[in-house]
């Protein structure tokens, strides 16, 4: 195996033909953030920024194939993962991680798309559960789906602490209950290390560019755990990297559009530009 000459962050996703979110989204954030990007593909979608129209989930045996041919060559510094899709992808996924032992494991547990598709089966809920979230150093839930991980509704903020430590309880290290999905100017997304809460808030950003941005905070936060920071000042990190994408972003497409991935480097050229 040979070293890389900078950190590198493996994406473990579903595809996105309108690359707007998934394995696309990932590399691009970790382009944008100066980590180099691997991926394995859980599962083809024909989507674009209106709607899924279809899903063709890899046969679990190709992850894995997918998994050791990166691994054995090009060692992650830290791990996403997203659309898992079924129970046998979870756990082919699961035995990889635990058979190389890859570290700063950041889950983000993708369960429905931004325009209502649903990207994780029902029953391989319990499978995410019980063999995914014990590996994650990070897992990243927005409310609807700490929802489903907790089986009750979440609506007050005690609620999410609830959850929060309700979901630390099934094996992650580290929660982060995202709050976009909460009414309100100031969005509040809440880090629970075991010990601590901590909150990370902002003004809400009002745009219809929005289709990827829990694949996007998710591979932000692995990007800047690959890079050496620890886990609150990766998840500020990542926070700030998000606003800025959906702040820059332009209109794609006829519904949820992406965010900008490369905005730092479009506002590097316009002060360049204005020096000029």
């Amino acid at each position: 195996m040979t070293e890389s000459a900078i950190p590198s962050v493996l994406t473990i996703a579903g595809s996105d033909s309108s690359a707007g979110a998934g394995i696309q989204a990932d590399l691009k954030t970790f382009a944008a953030l100066g980590v180099y990007g691997t991926s394995v593909i859980t599962a083809l979608t024909a989507q674009n920024t209106s709607e899924v129209t279809a899903v063709h989930e890899a046969p679990p045996e190709l992850v894995a194939a997918q998994i050791d041919a990166v691994v054995q060559d090009i060692r992650p510094d830290a791990v996403k993962t997203g659309m898992l899709s079924s129970a046998p992808i979870i756990e082919a996924v699961a035995e990889k991680l635990r058979q190389y032992a890859l570290a700063n494991v950041v889950v983000d547990p993708v369960m429905v798309s931004k325009g209502g598709a649903r990207l994780l089966r029902e029953d391989a809920i319990e499978a995410l559960i019980e063999l995914m979230l014990p590996l994650a150093t990070v897992v990243t839930p927005n409310i609807p789906e700490a929802e489903d991980l907790v089986g009750y509704k979440i609506r007050t903020y005690l609620q999410i602490q609830e959850a929060a430590r309700e979901i630390h309880g099934m094996g992650p290290r580290n929660v982060v209950i995202k709050g976009g999905h909460r009414q309100g100017e100031t969005v509040v997304d809440t880090l629970f290390d075991g010990r601590d809460i901590h909150e990370f808030s902002g003004p809400r950003i009002h745009t219809t560019s929005t289709h990827g941005t829990g694949c996007t905070f998710a591979s932000a936060i692995a990007a800047n755990l690959a890079l050496g920071t620890n886990v609150p000042e990766a998840v500020g990190a990542a926070r700030e990297y998000l606003e800025g994408a959906l702040m820059n972003a332009y209109p794609v497409g006829r519904g949820h559009g992406p965010v900008n991935h490369f905005w730092r480097w479009q506002e590097e050229g316009r002060g360049k530009e204005e020096e000029g």
